[in-house]
């Protein structure tokens, strides 16, 4: 019970609500699609679940394969929810202790196997001690690279999805227009910049991310089935907007500014506490 509060502190009870809304949308949709998907194995019986999940969310709309695909992508994004939340609180929590970890490595420089060996130890200790997992970053990628996967073999073993059609698209062909793999890089780009932005601590690998990251996007979008490429852009819009909301960097930078005003305005009080001290023992 305790660790449940921690984590409804933590995470906020909105984002665990909209989680539970998801997997009670994503549950309903597999029951509510009456055909027969095959699957064999656990990983082909995941698959199955989910393309009777998407085939039921289209069942809502006149059997339209794309809004299926677009809610079941807000569904997982909802799913998600509660990663995204846990990574930006321990990315925050990480940034706080910048100091500290500049201190353990003047600590241990790193020049040699012991000193690296301590300086780890050292850093891992310090963030059991103030709860915080430096692996956060990594759980939404983790989640969110078997659903791309099964996403993408789920068309080719639909072929109710493979022949659909949605807009101007063949769900089972790339866009010819390339207007998604441009959609899905610039939205990429956006939220990477936001992220980017929030962050006070950059070096050349941060600050060239938001750059690198949209034309993978862009060039793997390219390659692959119109339905990739809408979850994709559906997705990073969706990222987008909520890394606006979790890391909105204008707020975050103006935060910073307001501190520094307030430590420099201490400081400036201190030292004139200090030269009036200094006076009256003339």
């Amino acid at each position: 019970m305790t660790r449940i509060n921690k984590w409804v502190k933590t995470i906020g009870f909105l984002p665990l609500l909209l989680a539970a809304l998801a997997i009670v949308g994503i549950v309903l949709a597999d029951l509510s699609y009456s055909g027969h998907v095959a699957g064999s194995g656990l990983w082909g019986g995941f698959v199955a679940i989910f393309i009777r999940s998407i085939l039921g969310v289209s069942s809502w709309f006149s059997s339209s394969y794309g809004l299926g695909i677009i809610v079941f992508t807000v569904f997982v994004r909802f799913l998600i929810l509660p990663l995204m939340v846990y990574q930006v609180d321990s990315m925050k929590k990480m940034q706080g202790l910048q100091d500290e970890i500049k201190v353990l490595q003047d600590t241990y420089p790193g020049r040699d196997t012991e000193s690296r060996q301590l300086l780890a130890a050292a850093q891992q200790q310090l963030y059991k001690d103030r709860g915080i997992s430096p692996f956060a970053s990594m759980l939404p990628l983790l989640v969110q690279m078997p659903v791309l996967i099964a996403l993408y073999q789920g068309i080719h073993n639909s072929p109710v999805l493979r022949s659909g059609s949605f807009l101007w698209l063949n769900l089972g062909h790339q866009d010819p227009y390339l207007i998604l793999p441009i959609l899905a890089a610039l939205f990429t780009f956006g939220s990477s910049w936001l992220s980017t932005q929030a962050n006070p601590q950059q070096n050349a690998m941060t600050k060239a991310m938001p750059y690198v990251f949209p034309f993978l996007i862009l060039f793997t979008a390219l390659a692959v089935p119109s339905a990739v490429s809408l979850y994709w852009v559906v997705g990073n819009l969706f990222q987008m907007v909520q890394t606006f909301f979790l890391q909105n960097p204008f707020k975050m930078r103006r935060e910073r500014e307001e501190a520094l005003a307030l430590e420099k305005e201490k400081a400036r009080k201190v030292r004139k506490a200090q030269r009036s001290k200094k006076r009256k023992k003339r």
